[in-house]
């Protein structure tokens, strides 16, 4: 990844060489292979990230911030960010759509124990009555393995 810094400033991140490409279109640059002195002749320098740090996705975001120079390298930052009411709610409901969608496919594939020419068992009928009460689970939609009913 790479930055576009003039005079100790950030003026873009991420840059890519693409971006610079574009920059500089009277510029002749080899496809592969461009080194380290010719991106920073033209301002573009290479930018470590790091690991993103931990956070809870649930009430927070991470934030990409601009790179600073620590010890003659650019260091990606990262910030955790609070979720705005309108973000946390964005994410439950996306969180509860794919449970739900995973749990019509757990139910899906139990639907021929109720076909007409057979009985199902009781084991069978409280693991499909299971699913189908799922979403008033304790934990919804942030079900852990544990939590989901086992099929018989």
């Amino acid at each position: 990844m790479y930055a576009k810094i003039e005079n100790g400033s950030v003026l873009k991140y991420p840059y890519t060489i693409s971006e610079l490409r574009q920059d500089n279109p009277n510029t002749s640059f080899p496809k592969k292979g461009l080194t380290t002195e010719t991106l920073e002749s033209f301002g573009v320098y290479e930018v470590s990230v790091p690991d993103t740090p931990d956070y809870n996705d649930r009430t927070h975001r991470l934030q990409q911030l601009d790179p600073e120079l620590e010890n003659g390298t650019w260091v990606s930052k990262w910030g955790v960010v609070e979720k705005t009411a309108d973000e946390v709610a964005e994410y439950y409901a996306a969180v509860s759509s794919s449970r739900r969608m995973y749990r019509d496919n757990l139910l899906a594939e139990t639907d021929w124990w109720a076909s007409s020419d057979l009985t199902m068992t009781a084991e069978q009928t409280a693991y499909r009555q299971a699913l189908r009460d799922i979403t008033s689970h304790a934990n919804w939609p942030h079900l852990g393995e544990a939590d989901w009913p086992t099929k018989p």
